[in-house]
């Protein structure tokens, strides 16, 4: 993915691009499935940008419960709150698949030196834009969640991606389990009842394709 196809960087022109990676604000890495880009109790200067593949943002509690808590894809940043802050972090960070990672020191980059450069003030605007958007995601997973019924979390959540997607077949970004840790509910009740939903002519499904074939209450 090129630089200018990001949000973060919408409307800087080339040289505004080539300033910022003049000043030493930007540094790539590459992760490995599974691995760790940032752990929970760290703490972070530089928010990421997924540049290909895919992160998961986590939360595990002090009894191993996993909470999955958002998926990031190419495109996308997360991080920013905790490198603005300097606030240690709640959550961990997984490489959901081999993933490329841009990493912009935040902290530095608003931390005056920079005030007066032409593209400091789109990159505050994009990253507020880009934060206002996160926060609609999450207030999405507390809305799937709120109901204490297996059926209401998966119908919310399905819901919502049918409407998003445009269209009645459409693949979801987890696994069973995650898709589970998502939802906040035990892997094996939420199978079943997906399992129910089909026998009801409501959906049908295989691994993380789904068909809606009648309106979800």
């Amino acid at each position: 993915m090129e630089l200018t196809d990001l949000m973060i960087f919408k409307k800087l022109t080339p040289q505004e691009l080539e300033d910022i990676s003049a000043a030493s604000l930007l540094r790539k890495k590459t992760y490995r499935k599974g691995s760790y880009i940032f752990r929970m109790g760290d703490t972070t200067a530089s928010l990421g940008i997924v540049l290909s593949g895919a992160v998961y943002i986590e939360n595990i509690d002090l009894w191993g419960n996993k909470s999955l808590l958002s998926d990031v894809s190419a495109g996308q940043i997360f991080g920013e709150t905790y490198a603005l802050t300097g606030e240690m972090l709640m959550v961990d960070a997984v490489a959901a698949e081999k993933s490329e990672i841009l990493f912009l020191d935040i902290r530095r980059m608003t931390g005056g030196a920079y005030a007066a450069r032409s593209w400091y003030p789109k990159m505050l605007g994009n990253l507020l834009m880009l934060s206002s958007r996160k926060n609609l995601v999450l207030s999405n997973r507390i809305f799937h969640t709120s109901s204490k019924h297996v059926r209401t979390r998966l119908q919310s959540y399905l819901s919502f991606v049918s409407l998003r997607e445009g269209t009645r077949e459409f693949d979801i970004p987890f696994d069973r389990q995650q898709l589970a840790d998502y939802l906040n509910l035990d892997r094996s009740a939420m199978s079943k009842e997906l399992g129910r939903m089909r026998d009801d002519g409501i959906l049908s499904f295989k691994k993380n394709h789904f068909t809606l074939y009648r309106e979800l209450e």
